[in-house]
């Protein structure tokens, strides 16, 4: 029998082609109407906007409705995030849960993986506090957001940046900070197993 050819990989579908759910209209819809009532757009703009946002079907065309308006910082107020490995790890996500300004993950004895796939993010910058410790802390970010590691210590164990740097508009950037430590830290995007969870589990809460 001759060998058949592998199957070719499905194309990754970057996060603003992803389809939005009817609460991501609704936070875009009521941003729309909170920059009317600060007068940063008019009743004419607000008509037209809340339209199109009530038939947008993907991320992207929510992101264009509110990329000249100030991101909503509430989330930004709210005190850090800190996750320690201890013996058996820690993790934040894939599932869904609201992003604050500040995350501190220290991988200690069982490491930290902190994934945003799936997160919700109001805010232009997210600054992440990494300490890789004894083993290690991974981060996991969607296509098209964007990381800045230039204020990370290597340390001992190194860092790895796997991320693209093409950041689509209205998304956030993960500004990375932190040691190293022993065991390293890794921010990427998702890999293939990751991926096909997310493609075959689009709504997953």
């Amino acid at each position: 029998m001759t060998a058949q050819p592998p199957e070719p990989s499905p194309r990754p579908v970057p996060s603003g082609e992803l389809r939005a759910s009817h609460d991501d209209r609704e936070a875009v819809v009521e941003q729309l109407r909170d920059a009317a009532a600060e007068g940063r757009i008019d009743l004419d703009e607000l008509d037209s906007r809340l339209e199109q946002a009530l038939q947008s079907k993907t991320y992207a065309e929510l992101a264009v409705l509110t990329a000249d308006l100030p991101r909503l910082d509430s989330s930004g107020s709210r005190p850090p995030l800190v996750l320690k490995g201890g013996m058996y790890g820690a993790s934040r996500g894939p599932g869904r849960w609201e992003v604050p300004g500040h995350v501190i993950a220290h991988g200690g004895l069982g490491g930290v993986k902190l994934d945003f796939t799936r997160a919700e993010c109001r805010l232009t910058e997210v600054a992440v506090e990494a300490y890789g410790e004894t083993s290690g802390v991974t981060i996991v970010i969607p296509d098209g957001w964007a990381a800045d590691t230039s204020g990370m210590d290597p340390g001992v164990g190194g860092l790895r940046d796997k991320t693209s740097p093409d950041r689509l508009p209205g998304t956030p950037l993960i500004r990375l900070t932190g040691s190293g430590g022993m065991a390293g830290v890794v921010i990427r995007h998702p890999n293939r197993r990751e991926r096909r969870k997310l493609d075959g589990n689009p709504t997953q809460g």
